[in-house]
């Protein structure tokens, strides 16, 4: 909720009083500037377009079918609007300075729960908006950090997460809206999610998130407060969602019980049975959604980095032709409440998000007819112009079933025969993915600077099997970073690329990435941007919010542990910086709490005590990441001046 303050993060670090003289600090408004230029107005004019674009994201459907709900941008931040019919008008709902987050539509009554933090702190509060009288309701206690809001099928109850009881532990809660009563039903520590009240509302299917590999799920029984465990807790298995069968007789799940990826599944009670729904598909089921009636179950399917959906008849488990979908990712699956029609977002790589349905009933064609209902803007600019990106996979240092294994990457080649410049672009997580969804950015680097775009799924990476999944776990934690050096290796076997114009760009691990990788390759690389970035894991690991820290432990190792402790100081990149001269701009949120804000300014003081070139950049308004609009056009034109200056070599 606060940023540790700049003298603390900073007394131990000799170098940055030797070369505070030569630091031009900016302080404007919620933003803190350190050595960053002004934006040449020729280049902030030619951004204005690109920072225009806008998506749309799906929030539910309104419960007497009467439309949808949707989350966009008119103004700084996301907003809740109502869309009534495909192509209608975007009718703008909420109008809050802070970005909403967690929109859960009631199934019942035309209205709608959503999340609202201050300042990027991710201490959201829950609030209820009612579509009748256009009034707002404050939910939850205005201090705790709540989430991931869920309600009955009769729209009576709303469970969510929240860390109100100690601050720690993230405990599950469940609200009567209309009377306000409200009860903690799991509190066995750790950290919980709800996934779905049983039919009748008595039950409640429960989570606990240990890692991305190990969840437990359970079976609350809310009058009595039972806790019924569902797996034997011994296992690590990685579940998904959980949802009870219509008729309460069975749950339909995903897990990665039997294999590398999350199959889709249906578990019998009476019989103890369980059926594989997906095994014929070799990849994993990220989200499903299950009709009211429960005769249609509609899941999709990541297949390397593309979303594919699917849909089935509960009765027969046979699949149902649907209509030749946009290529792209897809999220936010959801009947209306008469089972007709189907939503769901999809997110192009050419074009920003929108949001489409499809109408179940057969049409002439003899197949359900697809219906699009945004068309968000690309500012003005010729969509044909937009880089589709090719998917590639370079071979890195190790080896599987005696052949190298190859790591896919993304990538978005400018026109003309080159040599292009490069920026290779890592995700954070590490547990997350890259995926071919829109980036103003990187079209701007693409059609404007012609800099090739190359971005990776890196071992470690979700979405290629679990084994993948462990790779960079613990102490294995460096061999992420090697297949960094395999990429640089193949941009050399390319005539296209100039391997001696790369640079780094990541955030939050991403940003641990590129300094690490600009410790190990500096000889290789131009220059790095760090966003948000994890600058030394004991120092992140003891001042990230506590909610956060055991699940973090699982990822990187427990520096309460002497010889992981010694192993995490050996690996990062605070204590390696010595290495690093090249240019280096780092970005942090003042709120973070997440990665805080002094790990991007230990790591920028120390670097300039090596006489390197760094930029620094803290909004005061912002968490990890930046989300309103003109924080996010002036991060964005300090960047693209960063490379135009460092990877392009213009003045």
């Amino acid at each position: 909720m606060r940023s540790i303050p700049l003298a603390a993060a900073v007394c131990f670090l000799a170098p940055f009083f030797a070369v505070a003289s030569e630091v031009q600090r900016i302080e404007a408004d919620n933003r803190i500037s350190e050595n960053i230029p002004e934006a040449p107005a020729a280049l902030t004019d030619s951004l204005q377009r690109y920072a225009n674009t806008r998506g749309a994201a799906l929030g539910g459907w309104i419960a007497d079918g009467s439309g949808l709900l949707i989350t966009t941008r008119f103004a700084n931040t996301a907003q809740v609007h109502r869309v009534k019919m495909p192509g209608g008008a975007r009718e703008q709902l909420t109008f809050y300075d802070e970005p909403i987050a967690g929109l859960a539509a009631n199934p019942k009554r035309n209205g709608f729960v959503f999340g609202k933090d201050v300042g990027g702190s991710e201490f959201w509060q829950l609030y209820w908006f009612d579509l009748a009288t256009r009034e707002t309701k404050l939910l939850t206690d205005g201090k705790s950090r709540n989430e991931n809001p869920l309600w009955s099928h009769d729209g009576t109850k709303l469970a969510y997460s929240s860390t109100e009881r100690n601050g720690k532990d993230t405990d599950i809660w469940v609200l009567d809206p209309a009377s306000g009563a409200k009860k903690a039903v799991v509190t066995l520590g750790g950290s919980w999610d709800a996934n779905d009240f049983s039919p009748d509302g008595s039950q409640l299917l429960v989570a606990q998130y240990v890692s991305i590999n190990e969840t437990h799920p359970a079976v609350v029984d809310l009058a009595s407060g039972k806790v019924r465990r569902l797996d034997d807790g011994k296992r690590k298995i990685a579940f998904g969602d959980f949802r009870f069968a219509h008729d309460g007789k069975g749950a339909y799940y995903v897990s990665d019980e039997s294999g590398e990826f999350r199959e889709l599944r249906y578990h019998d009670f009476a019989s103890d049975r369980i059926t594989r729904l997906s095994a014929r598909i070799p990849w994993d089921i990220e989200e499903f959604a299950l009709s009211d009636d429960g005769t249609r179950l509609a899941f999709v399917a990541n297949e390397d980095g593309f979303g594919t959906l699917h849909l089935l008849d509960t009765a027969t488990r046979g699949e149902i032709a649907l209509p030749v979908l946009p290529k792209g990712v897809l999220s936010g699956v959801a009947f209306s409440p008469d089972g007709r029609r189907l939503a769901f977002a999809v997110n192009w790589a050419t074009s920003p998000s929108d949001v489409y349905s499809i109408d179940l009933a057969a049409g002439e064609s003899g197949q359900p007819a697809l219906a699009r209902w945004t068309e968000s803007e690309v500012g003005g600019l010729d969509a044909s112009r937009f880089a589709a990106p090719e998917l590639v996979r370079f071979p890195t240092f190790d080896k599987v079933n005696g052949k190298p294994r190859t790591i896919p990457a993304f990538y978005y080649k400018p026109a003309g025969a080159g040599p292009h410049p490069v920026v290779i672009q890592i995700h954070g997580g590490p547990e997350s993915q890259a995926r071919p969804v829109f980036s103003a950015e990187t079209q701007y680097l693409v059609d404007r600077l012609g800099i090739a775009v190359l971005v990776p799924n890196v071992r470690g990476s979700a979405g290629y099997g679990k084994s993948y999944l462990l790779l960079d776990n613990g102490f294995k934690r460096e061999d992420s970073v090697k297949d960094i050096g395999a990429l640089l290796d193949w941009i050399g076997t390319r005539p296209e690329l100039d391997a001696k114009r790369v640079a780094v760009y990541g955030g939050s691990y991403g940003g641990y990435m590129v300094l690490a990788a600009m410790t190990r390759y500096k000889a290789r690389l131009r220059a790095g941007i760090d966003i948000v970035g994890i600058s030394n894991f004991v120092t992140f690991l003891t001042h990230t919010e506590s909610y956060r820290r055991d699940l973090r432990r699982a990822e990187y190792g427990d520096e309460r542990e002497p010889k992981m402790r010694a192993f995490l100081e050996k690996i990062s990149p605070t204590t390696n910086a010595k290495s690093i001269s090249i240019p280096l701009f780092v970005a942090a949120g003042a709120n973070d709490p997440r990665v805080p804000a002094s790990e991007g300014q230990q790591i920028a003081n120390t670097v300039r005590g090596n006489g390197g070139d760094v930029w620094f950049l803290e909004f005061r308004d912002e968490g990890h990441g930046f989300r309103k609009k003109p924080n996010v056009d002036y991060f964005r034109a300090a960047t693209m001046r960063f490379w135009q200056k460092y990877l392009l070599g213009e003045s």
